[in-house]
């Protein structure tokens, strides 16, 4: 199966690994196919970015680790854990050491709760250390976000921009102590400038408090900047998956290919010609046979039709799920 096989999956110290990963859900037309027997890792102090179009399942794949809701089948271990076959109550305890930042920041925080009893609720209802340990870490944790702990403690999410209240998620998933964030699109709903300031926050508390990142986004080129490792999702499977500075020097798949021409290149001299891409992504509750990607691809042959691919090593630790891998140079 296209994306299937754990071909890339390494040894070593893994915080997170996922196994042959199928999510589905059961609507009115039949059952869409969100997540279709993916494999990924993530060793200690690494950032993997998951990247896709709208649709591909990489947000699914993240509240997926988080048992929200548990997956349809496969297995995922963390720090040694299987959580799949966890009871309830186990599932969230491990939750307190993965904590998740959520693409929209004002509508995850509670418009009726002042920010500083937002960020202190996981303390309360985990009872983590006394009242006034409980308000210095709140204190600490704000300051290291960049938000003013005394404004906290009156101002609601309201009153905040859209930046700010995304450093206020991110405090509040601090506070735990957690081991592995997942941040579904955190900076898709921010500004530019904006997007750099949240980026570069994120870089520097993930050096700070050692955490380990998944950083889920539909833009390649916000994903190479912070992650080490990039895993490509298109309908539900895996395409690509590889270092960050190798996916963009010689993305393999055509569909990796796509997502880079479509970088936005502030130069007016530049070739803005996307690459050839034909009709529209299939729908999830019926995918085409084969490679998934195949009605859409130039390269697509009669194989791709019937045979799907299973990724495989085309260099240093850089793999493809792609009978017809090509190299583009950007």
């Amino acid at each position: 199966m296209a994306g299937s096989g754990n071909a890339h999956l390494r040894k070593g110290d893994n915080v997170l690994q996922i196994q042959d990963l199928v999510v589905e859900f059961k609507v009115s037309g039949g059952t869409v196919k969100a997540v279709s027997g993916i494999s990924l890792d993530v060793q200690r102090g690494e950032t993997l970015g998951i990247v896709g179009e709208s649709g591909c399942g990489k947000s699914t794949t993240g509240r997926a680790i988080m048992q929200l809701p548990s997956p349809t089948s496969g297995s995922i271990v963390f720090e040694g854990d299987e959580l799949t076959s966890m009871k309830n109550a186990d599932v969230r305890a491990a939750r307190t050491k993965v904590q998740m930042i959520f693409q929209d920041p004002v509508s995850s925080l509670n418009p009726r709760r002042t920010v500083r009893d937002s960020v202190l609720e996981p303390l309360e209802i985990w009872k983590r250390g006394t009242k006034e340990e409980r308000e210095k870490l709140i204190d600490d944790t704000l300051e290291s976000v960049g938000i003013d702990p005394a404004r906290a403690a009156e101002s609601r999410p309201h009153e905040f921009s859209g930046g700010q209240c995304q450093r206020i998620s991110v405090a509040r998933a601090l506070v735990l102590d957690p081991t592995l964030i997942i941040c579904d699109e955190p900076v898709s709903a921010l500004d530019v400038s904006v997007q750099a300031q949240v980026l570069n926050l994120l870089e520097d508390l993930k050096e700070k408090y050692g955490l380990t990142l998944v950083f889920i986004a539909h833009d390649l080129a916000v994903v190479k900047n912070i992650s080490d490792r990039v895993a490509v999702m298109y309908l539900g499977k895996l395409c690509e998956v590889a270092s960050s500075d190798a996916l963009y020097a010689h993305p393999a798949h055509p569909y990796t290919n796509l997502l880079i021409d479509s970088i936005p290149e502030p130069n007016p001299d530049a070739d803005h010609t996307l690459g050839e891409v034909i009709g529209e992504p299939p729908s999830p509750v019926n995918p085409p046979a084969g490679c998934r990607f195949h009605p859409r691809c130039p390269y697509a042959t009669a194989e791709c039709s019937v045979d799907e691919p299973r990724l495989r090593e085309i260099g240093a630790g850089h793999f493809v799920a792609c009978h017809n891998p090509v190299t583009v140079t950007h």
